[in-house]
C-alpha cells in the first residue's frame, strides 16, 4: 500500500508519525524495551503530547531478531497468531551514551542515541540493511484507519525474493505484493499461498509476524526500500541472518516450522482422472492397465472431484452411479502396487447431508446476525467448516478416517483460498487474520488425521493453498495453469518463488491444467514435471495419458518416470535434508551459486537438490538456452562434458534436456527404475563427477525412514584418491568419470570387492590409491 507523493510529500488525507530519537532504554526479560517519541525532546513540555513508538527487542533463536513496535500496546488482540517457535538463546546487550545493541549469533542490531532514530542490522561487521529517519511510521489516514509501517534500505544490486508462491516476476523488485490468499489462477498477480517473508541475495531474510493483509512495496514506491504496512497499532517482524541463502532458510523454518518428510512413494509418478471428465472404474482402470501395458511406472492414482456425487461436495460419500463398491474397487487397484488419493475440499454444499448437521452443531463459519455464511460460487449454497471449533475438526476428521479406513492413502486439499471476512468464528478469532490463516487449520487436521491413522512416515497431503508455516504440511502444488509455454514458466517462477520462502517440496499438473495441450507441450512438461520434487499428470476437461496425445509421448513420460525412479537415492537425501534442515529439493541457481552475478536473474532452470542442474525447455523448436557457472558440467543423460561460466545454446530431442552435474559431486543412482521406494543402499551405483585436483566429494545413501546407511567421501591428491566409507553392509558400485592419470589399480580394487564395493574405471579413469575407513 502506498502512503506517499514522492520523496517529501504523503498522500492526501495521509499523515505519517515517525520515530525522531532514543528517550529511553530498558532491558527486560533478555529483551531492550526503546522509548522513542516522533518529535525532539528539547523541555519538559515536549513529553505532554503526540505518538510514541515502543519498540520491544528480542532473539527467539540464534541469527534471528525480533522486532515489535507498538503505538497502542492496550488494542484487544484477537488470533489467529503464527506458530513461533524459540529456544535458550545467549544473547549481548551494550548500552552506552552513543548506542544500544543488541547481539544474537553472528547478527546484530545497533540503534543510534544521540543522532535521531537510526536502526542497522549487521552481520559481523557488514551491514545488511537498516530503517533510518522517517522510514519507520505510524500512519492515520482518512478514510482506510490506521497503519504501521516500516521501510528497510535496499542495498545497489540487491535483490528480493520469495513472498510465497508468485507467478509474476522471480526478482520483486519494482512490485507491489499484497499478502492475501486468492484462488486467481497461475497467470496473474494473485496468489494462491502467500507468504509474508522475503529473502535477499544479499544474504538475510525479514518474516513480517502477521497473518492478515501485509502490503508490500518492493523497490516500488520507494526504489531504496522494501516498505511493509499493517493495518493497526503494532507492527511485529523478524530479521533472520545466515551465512548464505541456505542458511537464512534454515534460520526461516527453524522459527515457523520444517517440512515434514513426505512417504518415497509420493516421489513417484501421479495419474488423476481430472477434474470434469466423465469417469467410472472401468474408466480408471483402462488408465492404470494402460499405463502397465505400455511400461510406465504409475504409483499414485488419484479421484478428483467428481468421486463424490454432484452439488453433494463435500459430504465423503462415493458416487454409487458410477462407484458402486468403491471398497472393493481401492483394494483392486491397490492390488496392482498403486496408492490412492481422493479430492477434497473445506466446504460443505447445502445438498449434502452434512450440511443440515453441521448447522445445527455449529460447526460451519457463521455471519453478525447468526445465520450460516453461504454463497453459490463454487458449491450451490455451501458453507464453510469451522476450523477453529475443535468439535467441528473431529467431526471431519472422522470422515475422513472412514476414508482412510477404505483404503485412501492420502487427500488433496483444494480450495481453502476465497474464505470470506464478514464472518464470526467458534473461538472469536479475528476475519481478517484468518483470511490467510483458514488454510493453515485446514491442512493442519487433515495431515494431522493421516498421521493418526498411518504414521508419521506414510502421511502426505496435496496442498493448493498455504501461507507461512504451511511449509510443515507437504506437498504444495501451483494450482490452475494454462495448457503453454508461458503457463509452464510461470508455473516454475511461481514454484521457485515458493520454495524461497521455506516450502521444501513442490508440484504441478503436468501438461497444464486449462484445456488440452500441443503434444509438443505435454512432451516438453512432462520432462520439467518429472524433474521436480513431485510428479503429477491431470487436466481439467480432458484425460492426462500420454497415448492421448500421440505414442512418443508414451515414450518421454515412461523414459522420464523411470529416470526419476533411479535417481531417487539422490533425490531422498535431498528430501531428507530439506525436512531436517528446510532447504528445498528445488532451488532457484541464486540459493547455490549466490556469489555468481548471474544467477542472481535466472528463472527458465534451477537446481534440483545440491547438484544437478535442470533447464527445461519451452519452445516448440526444441533449442534452450541456459546458463552455467564456473566448473566443467556434464550431461546426465548424454555424458557431454561442457565448460561452464557461460551461457550454452543447445538443440533437444524429446528424451533429453539439459539436466547437467555439478563437477566435484557424486551421484547415487539405484538399481531399480520403476519404483520410487525400495532399498536405495542395496546395489546403488556412486557416480563420481570431475573431480578436482585437491578437492573431495561425499554423498550419503538414506533409507526410506530418512535415515543414513552409507556414506561415501572421495578425496583427490597428486592424483591419488581416498576413499572414505561408513555404513558399508550392502553392495555398491563407484563410477570414475575420465579424470585420472593413467595408474596401477591392482590390490586396492581387491580390497574394496572383499567389502562388496566394486570399482568401474570409465574411459582413461584409473584409481591410485584407495583406503578404507
Amino acid at each position: 500500500m502506498k502512503f506517499s507523493n514522492g520523496c517529501w510529500l504523503n498522500r492526501e488525507g495521509v499523515d505519517t508519525f515517525s520515530p525522531a530519537e532514543v528517550y529511553s532504554v530498558n532491558r527486560k526479560d533478555n529483551s531492550l524495551v526503546i522509548y522513542a517519541p516522533c518529535k525532539k525532546i528539547n523541555h519538559r513540555g515536549d513529553t505532554l503530547g503526540g505518538p510514541v513508538i515502543t519498540y520491544k527487542i528480542s532473539s527467539p533463536i540464534p541469527n534471528v531478531i525480533r522486532v515489535q513496535a507498538y503505538h497502542y500496546m492496550g488494542v484487544n488482540k484477537k488470533g489467529p497468531e503464527f506458530e513461533i517457535n524459540s529456544v535458550e538463546n545467549q544473547i549481548d546487550i551494550i548500552d552506552n551514551e552513543s548506542e544500544v545493541s543488541l547481539s544474537s549469533g553472528k547478527l546484530k542490531v545497533k540503534i543510534n542515541k544521540n543522532d535521531g532514530w537510526a536502526m542497522q542490522f549487521f552481520r559481523g561487521s557488514e551491514r545488511l540493511t537498516f530503517s533510518g529517519h522517517r522510514h519507520f511510521a505510524y500512519i492515520k489516514t482518512k478514510d482506510e484507519g490506521n497503519f504501521m509501517r516500516e521501510q528497510l534500505s535496499l542495498s545497489v544490486g540487491e535483490f528480493v525474493y520469495g513472498l510465497g508462491e508468485r507467478f509474476t516476476p522471480f526478482i520483486k523488485n519494482g512490485q507491489t505484493v499484497d499478502i492475501w490468499n486468492e484462488d486467481g489462477g497461475t497467470s496473474t498477480e494473485q496468489s494462491y499461498k502467500n507468504v509474508p517473508f522475503y529473502i535477499t541475495n544479499k544474504g538475510y531474510g525479514v518474516f513480517v509476524n502477521h497473518p492478515e493483509k501485509v502490503s508490500f512495496e518492493v523497490g516500488s514506491e520507494k526504489v531504496t526500500k522494501v516498505q511493509f504496512s499493517v493495518p493497526g497499532e503494532s507492527l511485529d517482524y523478524f530479521l533472520i541472518g545466515g551465512d548464505t541463502m541456505k542458511e537464512v532458510l534454515e534460520n526461516y523454518t527453524a522459527l515457523t516450522g520444517k517440512p515434514a518428510l513426505p512417504p518415497a512413494w509420493t516421489f513417484g509418478l501421479w495419474l488423476t482422472t481430472s477434474f470434469t471428465t466423465n469417469y467410472d472404474e472401468k474408466t480408471v482402470t483402462s488408465f492404470v492397465d494402460g499405463m502397465a501395458e505400455r511400461d510406465v511406472p504409475l504409483h499414485v492414482f488419484h479421484f478428483d472431484c467428481f468421486w463424490m456425487k454432484d452439488f453433494n461436495w463435500c459430504d465423503f460419500q462415493w458416487d454409487k452411479r458410477v462407484f458402486p463398491e468403491p471398497k472393493e474397487m481401492l483394494k483392486r487397484l491397490k492390488e496392482k502396487g498403486l496408492k490412492i488419493c481422493v479430492w477434497i475440499n473445506p466446504y460443505i454444499a447445502q445438498e449434502s447431508i452434512l450440511f443440515e448437521e453441521g448447522m445445527k452443531k455449529g460447526y460451519l463459519i457463521k455471519r453478525p446476525n447468526g445465520d450460516i455464511w453461504q454463497w453459490d460460487m463454487w458449491q450451490p449454497a455451501m458453507g464453510i467448516v469451522d476450523f477453529t471449533n475443535p468439535e467441528a475438526c473431529k467431526w471431519y476428521s472422522d470422515k475422513l478416517k472412514a476414508l482412510i479406513d477404505m483404503g485412501v492413502d492420502c487427500f488433496k486439499t483444494d480450495f481453502g483460498e476465497r474464505i470470506p471476512t464478514d464472518v464470526v468464528y467458534y473461538d472469536g478469532s479475528d476475519p481478517m487474520k484468518m483470511h490467510n490463516y483458514y488454510t493453515h487449520l485446514y491442512n493442519k487436521v487433515v495431515f494431522e488425521t493421516l498421521k493418526e491413522k498411518l504414521g508419521e512416515k506414510e502421511t502426505v497431503v496435496f496442498s493448493r493453498s498455504a501461507t507461512a508455516g504451511g511449509q510443515q504440511f507437504p506437498v504444495h502444488w501451483g494450482g490452475d495453469c494454462s495448457a503453454d509455454y508461458e503457463s509452464m514458466a510461470e508455473s516454475l517462477r511461481g514454484g521457485l518463488s515458493l520454495c524461497m520462502s521455506g516450502f521444501g517440496f513442490w508440484s504441478h499438473d503436468i501438461g497444464g491444467f486449462e484445456s488440452t495441450s500441443t503434444a509438443d507441450v505435454y512432451k516438453r512438461w512432462a520432462a520439467f514435471g518429472l524433474l521436480s520434487s513431485h510428479s503429477r499428470l491431470h487436466g481439467s476437461t480432458s484425460y492426462r495419458v500420454p497415448w492421448l496425445y500421440d505414442e512418443e509421448a508414451v515414450d518421454v513420460v515412461r523414459f522420464f518416470t523411470k529416470l526419476k525412479c533411479s535417481i531417487m537415492p539422490y533425490l531422498y537425501k535431498n528430501a531428507v535434508t530439506a525436512s531436517a534442515a528446510g532447504i528445498p529439493v528445488m532451488r532457484g541457481m541464486v540459493m547455490e551459486f549466490q556469489d555468481d552475478p548471474t544467477c542472481h536473474y535466472l528463472d527458465r532452470q534451477y537446481m534440483l537438490g545440491d547438484n544437478l542442474l535442470v533447464a527445461p525447455i519451452f519452445n516448440d523448436s526444441g533449442e534452450v538456452t541456459y546458463y552455467l557457472p564456473e566448473g566443467t558440467w556434464t550431461n546426465f543423460i548424454s555424458g557431454k562434458k561442457v565448460q561452464g561460466g557461460r551461457w550454452i545454446k543447445e538443440k533437444h530431442d524429446y528424451l533429453s534436456l539439459p539436466l547437467m552435474v555439478k563437477e566435484n559431486s557424486i551421484i547415487a543412482i539405484g538399481k531399480e527404475n520403476k519404483r520410487p521406494d525400495y532399498d536405495y543402499a542395496d546395489g546403488v551405483t556412486l557416480g563420481l563427477y570431475e573431480l578436482s585436483e585437491g578437492k573431495n566429494a561425499s554423498t550419503e545413501v538414506v533409507n526410506m525412514q530418512g535415515a543414513v546407511e552409507l556414506k561415501v567421501t572421495v578425496q583427490r591428491e597428486n592424483n591419488e584418491l581416498t576413499i572414505a566409507v561408513e555404513g558399508v553392509g550392502k553392495p555398491w558400485s563407484l563410477l570414475l568419470n575420465g579424470i585420472f592419470e593413467v595408474g596401477s589399480v591392482e590390490g586396492a580394487t581387491a580390497s574394496l570387492e572383499e567389502k562388496g564395493v566394486r570399482i568401474t574405471p570409465l574411459g582413461d579413469a584409473k584409481l591410485i590409491k584407495c583406503k578404507l575407513v
